[in-house]
């Protein structure tokens, strides 16, 4: 699944585009290399995302194309 498909559909970002950009602007990591839009992501990576001045990294645990709420929230585990 793109990175960017993911981080919407888990919703860690709210929505793709704004996901597309913070690729673009290489505030996504995916396993400790800068991700681009298009990056495929999998079960068992570890995305890095820099928020101003923060950072959260999450564990890909699930990867689903249609997700709702309760869902998105198992997609990914919080590492740090």
């Amino acid at each position: 699944m793109r990175i960017d498909k993911f981080l919407k559909n888990s919703r860690l970002i709210k929505r793709r585009t704004l996901a597309k950009e913070a690729c673009e602007q290489e505030r996504v990591w995916i396993n400790d290399r800068p991700a681009k839009p298009g990056s495929e992501v999998k079960e068992g990576d570890i995305i890095l995302l820099r928020f101003g001045n923060g950072e959260l990294k999450v564990r890909v645990l699930l990867l689903s194309e249609h997700t709702n709420k309760e869902l998105a929230a198992s997609m990914y585990e919080v590492i740090g």
